[in-house]
């Protein structure tokens, strides 16, 4: 069920599987987008999607039951991408895209 702004509600904990369908579907309105001519929209709409990708990526590392480190979960909730790439274990050196594919 929608909630009363349109947007999707979200209900429960946001897991790895989660975070990859939205990914997904952020990558589908992102194709449309450029496909519309409107570039800008696409670039700022990557962004979310790589956010989402890595917190798929540190959601893969989590174990079920395991009590999660305090300092991990305050690294984690951030939209800053070389936080989360940092809480990922990647290094800018070695690329983004590769290592998110092998983690995917």
């Amino acid at each position: 069920m929608p909630a009363k702004d349109g947007r999707p509600a979200y209900t429960g904990q946001l897991n790895r599987a989660k975070l990859q369908k939205v990914a997904d579907l952020r990558v589908r309105e992102a194709r449309a987008l450029l496909q519309a001519g409107c570039a800008p929209g696409a670039y700022y709409l990557s962004g979310y999607i790589i956010e989402c990708a890595l917190k798929a990526c540190i959601a893969k590392q989590t174990r079920r039951y395991d009590f999660p480190n305090r300092k991990l979960i305050n690294m984690v909730h951030t939209h800053d991408l070389e936080q989360l790439m940092f809480s990922a274990c990647i290094s800018r050196e070695g690329g983004v895209f590769p290592w998110i594919k092998l983690q995917w």
